[in-house]
């Protein structure tokens, strides 16, 4: 039997400071700040009312077992004061901003990938795991102090930005897991700074509120901007606060202006117009770090020298210098992101030069346009609340230690005195660096004894995205069902009476979901067109008894609610439709069997579920078509009409180019249900592989696609059969480079290690291993190995280093220098970030191309295009002097200004540059966005 929590804790887990707060079960009003022990240098140790949210990776023997006193993580890790201070000292050993990672959509958030950008010698972590071990240092220090109360006994409040999605919410419970927290819940920052203050202002709220109508909370942390608007309205005893907005994510906060300063301090302290090097750089935001918050507290000096050390030997006489001022830091604070725009100045959507580290920070750095934008998006609401045609709220409360600055707090405040011809009321903060910790044990406290203050429910509306057979050519591709309007209250079920689905409980089953969060008013059930305005989620998974032998077919309505860890729950409710075939009644003899779905946030293989779209007039016609090439009866068909079976498909369907997705698909069901028969002669084996390798590329972004990838790499050990026939090599090559982004990495390493040795220029020179790569397809082999962007760092380097050997000799390939771009490019198609080559050996590959001839060897030039191609990512771009040398050669080439501008600055792929880039275009409905592949 559970026992009743002796304490309730609130724990903000912050991109820059962890900090904790907590008040006695039996004493609630009396909320205490716990006080963290950590090391502040090596050997000292101190309790500290902030934990700073970093790790430091110490080198092997830099730090003696005395140093880390009593406070190590299993790998040596050093978390505290002590890993910043070390960090600001060393280069590319500090990991910073795990938060903003948990939210990053390109990267595989359990994969040690941080430091981002340092060498390989040095420790690296998980974004989860490196989250969990600022978790697992609170709990193990509250043991310390409460052994008779362990922290995962207690009632645990852990805050996140109201902006994250379902997705970074599930990743940060699966670092409380991990810490050992389990049953800790989820707050919003914006709600625990407001709940905090009503702590304060117990007794007297009613006063102090009495002219408020509407509330801006403006939380400014280090990686977020967070933005809540708050309806007041008169209530006994007490007003009554119901939350009406919130922000969408938005990366854009104190590590911003760190950069901002950063960027301009490298400007004083290059040599030579040399770039810093990623660790370099790292080792300098951390001092700005450090600088703008001495600069930024009361009684500031008027300027912090910040000093880059040398390495090695040259650790003080390389040393480089300079100062920074408190007015240098203000006047980039106010002046770059809060500026006196007004209010209909919004952000651009021109990507910023401020990117560095691989975090996709906000375009636009000016947080008053930002602001503007949000109220705008929320004008219905907000002037609604306010009973006036202005939506500027008539209050704000702010919240983050960029706030500890009264100027930043006056600039703020006047441009919220521009946007409104009435007065506006600041509320009282006088904590900001703390106030999130304490307002989480309030709100623990209210919850407990169901006194909630706040209310509003779910901050978004959920819709499921569907493919509706009815929807006309005026609507966008993709429909929504909506599952959970905004507003819905916790833990109330809404059960989908009026949609019901059917599944095939053979296999598992994928959701594909976006959220909403503007103030339209959705009904459950209610289908909408998916607009840019919706926001996509990851997708949520379900086991629907996918080990059965067979599949069975059953129907079932979905229930959605909000959980009280503060997170969406979907169930899939069986529907007994032959008792009961009222559509609207999901009762059944006895209870309903349910299935629980959740977040796919370590993207595993499972297939969505989806209504059926709209297929050609001619499906069924195609469909017969590859059935009597394909079926039991195929090997009465003669070679001709086998070998015709594309050219047959085109004449029903249109230009396969032309064909959708959806069909495409289709049509890969239809090709693997007749795999079996593709054996009948060398040309079934040929079109059978050209077809069904041609319907599911890319191997992902269409619903099913990991299913199908997952059941088509199955068949891989069978091989093919007809292996005299060099065409059919080139099939079987082609088509597993045509779905590589849907296959792992084990996967991906069997393909690379069973073509290796046809590649590998030193077995070259043997006759028959030559002669065996001709026989087998060596081109086709190259661009698939090319192609397989998730094989380890040590496999990449290795293949690109024989490909060079390879095109030093005139009779080498052409497709050879394309997978040479490939394999080194800075932006991957469908890869982690984290996986690209290290820019040291780009640079080697990338000066040897630089010495071709491009005029007589084109192809040279645009290997050199992907490999020199700008990322605004400091760690994986080349060194400006190279990649000048690249844009003059391609200037005087007079190749596409496209290639030019991709290499100057962060550009996204035209259709033709993507088309050469992949090797053929992506199908129909699939669009490229950077590095990840989304249907549309």
């Amino acid at each position: 039997m559970n026992k009743l929590p002796q304490y309730y804790v609130g724990i903000d887990l912050g991109t820059t400071h962890t900090v904790v707060a907590f008040a006695q079960a039996n004493n609630p009003e009396v909320i205490k700040l716990f006080e963290l022990a950590q090391l502040i240098a090596p050997g000292q140790v101190a309790a500290k009312p902030l934990l700073p949210s970093v790790r430091y990776h110490a080198a092997e023997h830099e730090l003696a077992d005395d140093d880390f006193a009593v406070f190590q993580t299993e790998d040596r890790g050093v978390i505290g004061e002590a890993a910043r201070l070390l960090g600001a000292k060393s280069s590319g050993r500090l990991v910073t901003s795990a938060k903003s990672w948990l939210s990053h959509p390109s990267v595989d958030h359990n994969a040690a990938i941080l430091p981002w950008g340092s060498d390989d010698d040095v420790v690296k972590i998980s974004p989860v795991a490196a989250s969990a071990s600022y978790l697992n240092h609170v709990r193990q220090l509250w043991g310390q102090q409460f052994p008779d109360a362990p922290l995962e006994q207690q009632d645990v409040v852990i805050t996140v930005p109201a902006s994250f999605d379902e997705g970074a919410r599930s990743l940060t419970l699966q670092a409380a897991q991990l810490a050992g927290l389990a049953s800790a819940r989820l707050l919003e920052e914006p709600q625990a700074v407001c709940y905090d203050w009503l702590h304060r202002h117990k007794g007297t709220v009613t006063e102090e509120l009495a002219n408020t109508k509407l509330m801006l909370v403006c939380d400014i942390g280090g990686g977020t901007t967070d933005l809540t608007l708050i309806k007041v309205e008169p209530g006994k005893p007490e007003p009554k606060l119901t939350r009406i907005a919130v922000g969408e994510h938005l990366m854009l906060g104190g590590d911003n202006i760190d950069l901002a300063l950063a960027h301009a301090a490298e400007n004083r302290l290059r040599k030579d117009s040399a770039q810093l090097s990623s660790g370099e750089f790292s080792q300098l935001i951390e001092q700005c770090r450090n600088a703008k918050e001495k600069l930024l507290a009361a009684n500031a000096p008027d300027q912090v020298t910040l000093t880059l050390l040398g390495g090695g030997s040259k650790l003080i006489g390389a040393a480089r210098s300079t100062p920074i001022t408190q007015q240098e830091v203000i006047e980039i604070a106010l002046d770059g992101f809060l500026p006196l725009t007004s209010i209909d100045d919004l952000p651009t959507k021109k990507r910023s030069g401020v990117v560095e580290f691989g975090l996709p920070y906000a375009a636009e750095p000016a947080i008053s346009k930002h602001i503007a934008a949000f109220l705008n998006h929320h004008q219905q609401a907000a002037q609604a609340a306010l009973q006036a045609e202005s939506g500027v709220p008539d209050a704000i409360l702010l919240n983050g230690g960029f706030f500890k600055s009264t100027a930043i707090t006056q600039r703020l405040l006047a441009l919220f005195k521009s946007w409104r011809s009435a007065p506006i009321t600041l509320l009282a903060n006088h904590h900001p660096e703390l106030s999130v910790a304490y307002g989480a044990v309030s709100y623990a406290v209210a919850r407990r004894s169901k006194q909630l203050k706040i209310g509003g429910g779910a901050a978004r509306s959920y819709f499921l995205r569907v493919d509706a057979a009815n929807h006309t050519q005026e609507s966008s591709n993709h429909l929504g069902v909506c599952l959970l309007p905004k507003g819905s209250e916790e833990n109330q079920e809404i059960i989908l009476t009026d949609r019901k689905f059917l599944l095939r409980t053979g296999m598992p089953v994928r959701f594909d979901l976006v959220s909403f969060s503007g103030d339209n008013a959705f009904k459950a059930g209610e289908l909408v067109d998916i607009t840019d305005d919706f926001h996509s989620l990851p997708p949520l998974t379900a086991a629907f008894n996918h080990n059965a032998p067979n599949s069975t077919e059953q129907v079932v309505q979905l229930g959605v609610s909000q959980s009280d860890l503060g997170v969406l729950k979907i169930q899939c409710i069986a529907v007994d439709e032959k008792n009961n075939p009222d559509t609207k009644s999901i009762q059944t003899t006895g209870l309903p069997q349910r299935w629980n779905v959740e977040f796919n946030i370590r993207k595993t293989s499972i297939s969505p579920l989806v209504l059926d779209a709209e297929l050609p007039k001619q499906f069924d016609a195609a469909c017969k078509q590859i059935q009597l090439v394909f079926g039991a009866k195929s090997k009465q068909i003669d070679a001709k009409a086998v070998k015709n079976l594309r050219a047959d498909l085109e004449k029903m369907l249109g230009d396969r180019n032309q064909w959708s997705s959806n069909l495409l698909r289709a049509l890969f069901m239809v090709l693997w249900e007749g795999g079996k028969y593709r054996r009948r002669s060398e040309h079934h084996e040929r079109v059978w592989l050209s077809l069904t390798g041609f319907c599911l590329r890319p191997g992902f972004g269409w619903p099913l696609d990991d299913w199908r990838v997952k059941e088509l790499w199955g068949s891989y050990p069978q091989g093919i059969q007809f292996s005299n026939e060099i065409q059919n090599w080139s099939e079987w090559w082609t088509l597993w480079r045509r779905i590589a982004g849907g296959l792992d990495e084990v996967a991906q390493v069997k393909l690379y290690h069973d073509i290796a040795n046809l590649i590998n220029p030193a077995s070259a020179r043997q006759a028959n291993i030559a002669k065996l790569a001709k026989q087998r397809g060596y081109e086709d082999m190259v661009r698939l190995a090319g192609s397989l962007e998730r094989l380890p760092l040590a496999d990449k380097i290795q293949l690109g280093n024989w490909l060079i050997k390879r095109l030093q000799k005139s009779n080498e390939s052409k497709q050879t220098w394309w997978a040479l771009g490939r394999i080194g490019a800075r932006l991957p198609f469908y890869g982690s970030a984290h996986n690209v080559i290290p820019v040291d050996i780009a640079a080697e590959w990338l000066t040897f191309l630089l010495s071709v001839d491009w005029k007589v060897t084109p192809e040279a030039a645009f290997a050199a295009m992907l490999i020199a191609r700008n990322s605004g990512d400091r760690a994986r771009d080349i060194n400006t002097d190279l990649r000048i040398k690249v844009i003059n050669q391609l200037k005087a080439g007079k190749y596409p200004q496209i290639w030019i501008d991709m290499v100057t600055h962060y550009q996204v792929l035209d259709n033709a540059a993507q088309t050469q880039f992949l090797g053929e275009s992506l199908p129909q409905g699939l669009q490229l966005v950077d590095n990840v592949t989304v249907s549309v």
